[in-house]
């Protein structure tokens, strides 16, 4: 299976602190990867890294064999590499439809973004009822179903999502975790970082354990769901 993403002994510092110290991950194309770990273990950083949102102390980035290591954010995001920020990040005074337009910047053909639009409202009737209401105003799920929903509407082929359950009641968390699983089977390679890490990994293909800037541990999800240094740490004995 072609690679999706590899990151190659990946550095970053912010300051005098070392957040990321020698990452490397694989993604191969249409799979599930998931990062889990504490938080300040590297994860959320090591997303912005790939995406051009931070800079890069040194190694490499690479996106279908292609390096992006010095290539800037918005020219990433028309390669194909979709961002869900941690905490939504929501144009909170546009509406829902006005947010997912916003995506379409890079894109210029209309049937295209006809069909992107048809296949996020098929996904998240919701964003459909509430398309004319404010960002804002949606509760924290709407709010998460939008953001992933925006990220959709730039037709990208890898989607990076960070704590995507963050701060949803437990019935929203099933539900998102789903919906993950549907686009990532509709052929979006999918890189995900979770706190909730038993979700993670049973919704996942492949998982790495960050740790203090680098990677403790990695496997088969199933594989990490039966670790008992993982089950330990991570999934409460």
């Amino acid at each position: 299976m072609a690679l999706a993403l590899e990151v190659k002994d990946l550095h970053v510092a912010y300051g005098g602190i070392k957040a990321l110290r020698g990452i490397s991950v694989k993604v191969e194309a249409c799979s599930i990867v998931t990062m889990i770990g504490a938080n300040g273990a590297g994860k959320s950083t090591t997303l912005r890294a790939i995406s051009g949102i931070v800079a890069k102390q040194s190694g490499h980035v690479t996106f279908f064999d292609k390096d992006i290591t010095s290539t800037p954010a918005h020219i990433i995001v028309a390669m194909g590499i979709s961002h869900v920020p941690e905490g939504r990040r929501m144009f909170a005074t546009l509406s829902v439809m006005e947010n997912l337009e916003i995506a379409t910047y890079t894109r210029h053909d209309k049937k295209e973004f006809a069909e992107s639009l048809e296949t996020v409202f098929s996904l998240f009737p919701r964003l459909k009822e509430r398309r004319k209401q404010l960002a804002g105003t949606l509760s924290g799920g709407e709010q998460q179903m939008l953001a992933v929903g925006r990220a959709m509407m730039t037709h990208g082929k890898v989607m990076l999502l960070d704590e995507p359950s963050m701060g949803l009641a437990p019935v929203l968390v099933e539900e998102i975790f789903r919906t993950i699983k549907k686009i990532n089977e509709l052929g979006t390679t999918i890189l995900l970082v979770e706190q909730n890490a038993r979700m993670a990994l049973e919704y996942s293909n492949y998982a790495y354990v960050l740790e203090v800037g680098v990677v403790s541990a990695e496997g088969p999800s199933s594989q990490l769901l039966d670790d008992p240094r993982v089950k330990e740490a991570y999934l409460g004995g």
